[in-house]
């Protein structure tokens, strides 16, 4: 589940981690805020900045016009339902800063780079900081946030700031676990004039399988589907209802010649909404130049699917061809709907292979 960054921001805040002032913008509200303010559009995906998605507003004369331009300004294909209005931060230095699921290892790795903001990725790997916070031998004792934090300020060559450091790693360590996180990344951390460090922006997800303990009322709403990326340079995407039907498609794509990116088991709960969260995730892969569906519907409904696809063709711009084999409870219903939109549906899983292949480069 991914957080918006004033959700993920809210989270930080009980965490003891210093973030901007901050309020938020809704569609048709009259805004009262105090010059100069940072605006941003609050969409779960990456990429804000360049985008377009960021901007600096100065006087009251040309806010309502920024704020209009904001709302109606898609990124990736998400149009934001609201906008979080922050101070503007006196910055003397952008740091990173994350923690993340190691999963080969089950540790949690902390990783920092001496230098943030939107070029980090640019940033060679072995340029970053990274070590390990906790594992099944060492949950987070004060000596392991202690020698985090000297070695973090030795990094960032901030001398005297190992103490502020070690409770910053402490803080967003107990965030991580407690709020059951597989990422939690702070950039850029801000280093300010009057020397805070404040959190500038933040991503966080959360585990989908740990929503049983938490109340969590977030925009983005825990999947049923069962999601697993196998290779993220995979070139064919997969969808199917049921672990052993959607095993089999990924095995049938590999011994098609093609590489699957995926496995995806979208159940017998799937809906709409959920189903198009996971085209958006197909999406994210950057190789992918074909989707294959593989249903064979009992508790779950062709028509269901048939009308998710739809939403997904219309919603995501950038959505690759699909070759759809579609059987079981609904097919008519689900044959008419892709008909009138002049969708085919493949009468086999060998047929969508075959047609999928003259879309991937051998």
């Amino acid at each position: 589940m991914k957080l918006l960054e004033y959700e993920a921001k809210n989270i930080l805040s009980l965490s003891g981690i210093v973030t901007p002032r901050s309020s938020i913008i809704h569609q048709n509200d009259s805004a009262q805020l105090t010059f100069p303010v940072v605006l941003k559009s609050q969409v779960p995906t990456g990429g804000r900045g360049k985008a377009g998605g960021i901007r600096i507003v100065n006087d009251k004369d040309s806010l309502q016009q920024t704020i209009n331009e904001l709302f109606e300004l898609s990124i990736k294909d998400y149009r934001p339902q609201i906008l979080l209005a922050e101070e503007k931060l006196a910055i003397s230095h952008e740091y990173y800063l994350s923690l993340v699921i190691d999963k080969p290892t089950a540790e949690i790795r902390l990783m920092a780079h001496i230098n943030g903001g939107v070029e980090v990725e640019e940033n060679p790997q072995d340029s970053f900081l990274g070590m390990v916070v906790s594992s099944e031998y060492m949950v987070g004792s004060n000596n392991n946030f202690e020698a985090a934090g000297e070695r973090l300020a030795e990094y960032l060559n901030l001398p005297g700031r190992s103490f502020v450091l070690q409770d910053l790693v402490e803080n967003l360590y107990k965030c991580f676990v407690t709020n059951d996180a597989t990422l939690l990344e702070i950039n850029p951390l801000v280093f300010t004039d009057n020397e805070k460090f404040v959190a500038g922006d933040c991503k966080m997800e959360l585990d989908d399988s740990a929503a049983f303990r938490h109340d969590w009322k977030f925009e983005d709403k825990a999947t049923e589907a069962n999601f697993v990326t196998l290779d993220p340079g995979g070139t064919v995407a997969t969808i199917a209802n049921g672990a052993g039907l959607a095993m089999a498609t990924v095995d049938a794509v590999s011994d098609f010649g093609m590489v699957p990116a995926n496995f995806l088991d979208i159940g017998g709960g799937s809906n709409t909404e959920t189903l198009v969260a996971a085209f958006r995730r197909i999406t994210e892969y950057p190789n992918i130049q074909a989707i294959v569906i593989n249903v064979f519907a009992g508790i779950s409904r062709c028509d269901e699917v048939a009308r998710a696809i739809i939403a997904a063709k219309k919603q995501i711009t950038n959505l690759p061809p699909l070759f759809i084999r579609l059987a079981g409870t609904n097919f008519e219903a689900a044959a008419d709907l892709l008909s009138q939109e002049n969708i085919p549906i493949l009468a086999t899983l060998e047929e969508c292979l075959a047609a999928a292949k003259q879309e991937v480069p051998s």
